[in-house]
């Protein structure tokens, strides 16, 4: 289509086209998870709803029912809570721009700012994912194997994930590590998965991108760290040790505290001789459960040898009966607990996971009734929407636009999800 043909070419409808296709197409993590909620909403910013989680069975031996066991439910709420918008002024003149031209000139960055925020939203969902692995004591991505992905891949399947559906999100510094790595083991298709923003391959199950809005995590100030060998800075509480199922936070002694922040949510930790266990049998895996930091713990610095205790929130709960089973054991008190990272150092935090892990809600704006120009369109496929509104400043005789957006983003399965620790610094 050529330009400088009639206004009509850049009107709101026309806009509003270009804008969710290109807004589909720029999307790396939005496309990679889970996307059926959309119908569920039918109001506006803030509106949330509850989404039942599968129901999980204990199996009894014997002939004779078993008459105590209750069926536990769980609920996911989900909220469409962020509203999103670029906004711009251009000379009336631009209007005689073809669609392709007004494109390639505003539409393509306006709307690759608001992907890269919807990704980024994201991915900043790491924070509530416990499992992780890394490359040896380094925390590198080794670029000569793909050990380090093996090790994502046993997470989720140590934790009955699917098998299909699986992704790999890396920053460019792994990604382009793990490229290299395989430059001479495979040749890229060139099919439409290889044309996805993104997308490098597919391998082991999973498909690998790239995504430069991967966040890094800083871990906490402790007096000790995984670093150490003995890392006996930090052990189980013995004043309140856990003695119950559906515990959700757990006493931390620290000693000889030197700074008053101590954990930040985002952590993850181990605990001596609490194993995570099968999600289907109950069974140990003989792998140490992980726990994440769910909200920043802090005290005020000692400078001597005295026991701190701290109250730390986490996620998964602690388990050690019935269906929901997470844990082998309870904790003991007085059981080392070892942080994964030294302290205060940045991770970036590459994620493995099946597509149930998170999910990402696009709700249709509503049309204001004061505006005279504008759009909304809606893909009836993935849900994505975007709403266009465009005015005239007469002082100026410029055309002012905005594109506007509203999603919520939520971590539904954590267990479906493993990050995977960059090189620090």
């Amino acid at each position: 289509m050529s330009g400088g043909s009639t206004h009509t070419l850049v009107t709101p409808t026309v806009i509003a086209k270009e804008a969710l296709m290109l807004l589909k197409n720029h999307l790396v993590m939005g496309n990679l998870v889970h996307r059926t909620f959309e119908s569920e909403f039918t109001g506006g910013q803030g509106e949330s709803i509850r989404v039942r989680k599968p129901v999980k069975f204990s199996v009894h031996t014997g002939r004779t029912r078993n008459t105590t066991y209750r069926v536990t439910e769980q609920y996911i709420t989900l909220t469409v809570a962020t509203q999103m918008h670029v906004s711009w002024s251009f000379n009336t003149a631009d209007l005689t721009l073809s669609i392709e031209q007004y494109k390639e000139r505003y539409l393509n960055n306006a709307v690759a700012a608001l992907a890269n925020k919807v990704d980024a939203d994201l991915l900043d969902l790491y924070k509530d994912v416990a499992n992780s692995v890394w490359e040896s004591t380094a925390f590198n991505l080794d670029p000569e194997s793909f050990l380090v992905l093996g090790k994502a891949a046993q997470k989720l399947d140590e934790e009955a994930a699917p098998q299909e559906d699986r992704a790999i999100v890396l920053n460019p510094a792994a990604n382009w590590s793990v490229a290299n790595a395989m430059r001479n083991m495979y040749v890229t298709k060139v099919s439409d998965p290889a044309l996805r923003k993104g997308y490098l391959t597919t391998i082991g199950g999973f498909e690998i991108f790239m995504d430069q809005n991967v966040k890094t995590h800083t871990t906490g100030f402790r007096c000790t760290d995984s670093s150490e060998s003995d890392a006996t800075g930090m052990e189980v509480g013995t004043t309140e040790p856990c003695t119950g199922s559906e515990t959700t936070a757990i006493q931390i002694c620290d000693f000889d505290i030197a700074t008053t922040h101590v954990l930040t949510d985002g952590d993850v930790f181990t605990i001596a001789g609490v194993y995570a266990v099968n999600p289907m049998s109950g069974d140990s895996t003989g792998v140490l459960r992980q726990f994440v930091v769910t909200a920043a713990v802090s005290c005020g610095s000692t400078g001597t040898t005295t026991e701190v205790p701290l109250t730390v929130h986490i996620t998964p709960e602690i388990r050690d009966t019935g269906p929901y089973k997470t844990v082998d054991t309870l904790p003991a008190g007085g059981a080392v607990v070892d942080i994964i990272g030294h302290e205060n150092e940045p991770y970036p935090q590459n994620l493995a996971f099946h597509k149930n892990a998170f999910a990402l809600i696009f709700v249709p704006l509503e049309m204001p009734d004061g505006a005279a120009f504008k759009a909304r369109e809606t893909d009836p496929d993935s849900g994505l929407s975007i709403r266009v509104i465009k005015d005239y400043d007469i002082d100026v005789d410029d055309e002012v636009i905005r594109l506007d957006i509203l999603y919520g983003v939520k971590t539904l399965y954590p267990e479906l999800a493993c990050r995977i620790w960059g090189k620090q610094g």
